[in-house]
């Protein structure tokens, strides 16, 4: 009897994993000139570079993702044979936490630091949210001065526009932690003499306020009490607080709304002047978006520094007697007073109690930089582009190696968001130009061309000899149009034996074939003859004339 033949192993499939992407070229580029940019910013601000392992023990990344339940949830971790778990870092603070305790005897206090890399998160993808993206971080550890935060949020505001988000375009919000902590006490989720207490709760809370901008008041409210369904079906737990509880949270959650009317009422015993403020301040500030959670802030707007004060004033209406509570207000004003004085006003840094951050290691001030510009969704609708950054005060992360209490903030920036939001703003994305393609006439003159292309090379050119079947000269073409080239340069025989070289200006070839008559282009060729001599000069000219 034949043996049954062994089965053909199928091919693999070339796909990309669920949740990654692939980048080209001018995604590559951009991203790069992106981070130098950024970079450039962070060490004007005296920030020195850290690169550190992507890969980290479970134990020292910590359980600091939402709605981990088990040490390798949220993650991609594996088991070492001899060493436990370890898992590819989901962020780059809990790194820097343990950098700084391994080193801490060899670096200067405070150590200022900026690290830039992809991240990995196990979670589940959607559009536009992958599980490996770039964050790009600046840091500031031994430093408890509300100093440190105040010049974490101006540089935040500085990068911005450093790579290309105009004043107007974005907004820095900030809240401090401990107000909300205040806020928790009162409502008696958060009892200070029993920290671990109500602990599952408050982390519900957390999350849910975070997401205010997507979930609305409404859907806050829900997964503060029993739960909430989503438009799949996908039913999430609640902390199922009491009425009473809900109640004192939401006047957190809405505390814009209730500032606003507060503004109203202290206009109606101001002065002319504070009232015509108050009636600018409120007609400058339009809510959008589900949650009504994003505001305009017009730089033109002398009410701002209204805002800032009413706001600090109902937060200590808030937070009551609880001492916690009040230890974030005042760090939120001295916050304020530290920009004010710089010259960051509320058009670009403003104190917003919405702000919450999900992660759960934040202990004090909160940061979040939104952009404001509309965008078009994928529906057609109108909505704000949101948030690209945050960050926050996080004393208690390196207390875990070391035992001992060591301040710590500083931000993150989305730098994949930061790219889509340049994009949608015009800024980047148009077509990357490519190299100058040195065309082979004759495939036994190779030396010929490579000599060209060290010549363009040398003069700082982008340039490169075309290495696939020479035989058909317009698939060469083809190909210099595929890699958006904007030059071709030709030589035959004929050239060779005249000491000439041909120029071809593609650039003006397309142009010149999709939108123009011959009379409109007669007077400007695109291809030129030039002596050999006179190639990298030639090249020179005519991408000049295309800048």
């Amino acid at each position: 009897m034949a043996k049954d033949k062994a089965k053909k192993q199928p091919r693999p499939k070339a796909q990309t994993p669920k949740g990654f992407r692939d980048y080209f070229g001018a995604e590559v580029t951009e991203r790069a000139q992106m981070l130098q940019t950024i970079a450039g910013v962070y060490h004007r601000y005296g920030f020195d570079a850290l690169e550190s392992s992507a890969v980290e023990t479970v134990e020292a990344l910590g359980k600091f993702l939402p709605d981990v339940d088990r040490p390798n949830e949220g993650v991609f971790a594996w088991q070492e044979e001899d060493d436990g778990w370890v898992a590819l870092r989901y962020d780059l603070t809990a790194p820097l936490a343990r950098v700084y305790a391994q080193h801490r005897n060899d670096l200067p206090t405070p150590y200022r630091r900026y690290a830039m890399g992809p991240v990995w998160r196990n979670e589940k993808p959607g559009p536009g949210r992958f599980r490996q993206f770039y964050q790009c971080d600046a840091d500031t550890v031994g430093s408890a001065s509300m100093a440190a935060d105040a010049e974490i949020c101006a540089m935040l505001a500085d990068t911005l526009e450093a790579v290309g988000i105009p004043r107007g375009d974005y907004i820095v919000r900030v809240n401090n932690r401990k107000v909300l902590n205040g806020v928790m006490e009162v409502a008696g989720i958060l009892a200070p003499a029993e920290p671990e207490k109500f602990e599952h709760e408050r982390g519900i809370v957390l999350r849910a306020i975070d997401k205010l901008d997507r979930l609305a008041e409404n859907g806050v409210r829900a997964l503060m009490g029993e739960g909430r369904k989503d438009e799949s079906g996908d039913f999430t737990e609640g902390a199922k607080l009491s009425a009473s509880q809900i109640a004192i949270l939401m006047r957190f959650v809405d505390a814009k709304a209730r500032i606003d009317e507060r503004l109203l009422q202290d206009a109606e015993t101001a002065s002319a002047q504070s009232k015509a403020m108050a009636a600018r301040l409120l007609s400058a500030q339009k809510p959008k978006g589900k949650g009504g959670n994003f505001y305009s802030y017009r730089s033109d707007n002398p009410a701002q520094a209204l805002r800032n004060k009413v706001t600090i004033d109902y937060l200590r209406d808030l937070v009551r007697d609880s001492e916690q509570g009040k230890l974030g207000v005042d760090e939120l004003e001295q916050i304020s007073s530290l920009l004010e004085a710089q010259g960051y006003r509320a058009d670009r840094i403003v104190i917003d109690p919405s702000v919450v951050r999900g992660l759960g290691y934040y202990t004090g001030p909160v940061f979040e930089a939104e952009l404001t510009f509309e965008i078009f969704d994928e529906k057609g609708r109108k909505r704000q582009f949101g948030s690209v950054a945050g960050g926050g005060r996080y004393d208690d992360l390196v207390k875990r190696f070391t035992g001992q209490a060591v301040p710590a903030t500083g931000i993150s920036i989305g730098v994949d968001r930061l790219l889509a939001a340049l994009r949608e703003k015009g800024r980047m994305g148009s077509s990357a130009q490519g190299p100058v393609v040195v065309t082979v006439m004759d495939r036994d003159r190779m030396a010929d061309y490579q000599a060209m292309v060290a010549e363009l090379r040398a003069a700082g050119l982008r340039a490169e000899v075309y290495l696939g079947n020479p035989k058909n000269f317009g698939n060469q073409l083809k190909y210099a149009d595929k890699r958006q080239s904007p030059v071709a340069v030709i030589e035959g025989g004929d050239e060779k034996e005249q000491g000439l070289v041909q120029v071809k200006d593609l650039i003006l070839g397309a142009q010149i074939a999709e939108n123009a008559t011959l009379e409109e282009w007669k007077e400007r060729p695109s291809q030129f003859t030039v002596p050999r001599d006179q190639l990298v000069a030639k090249v020179q000219e005519i991408l000049d004339a295309h800048r």
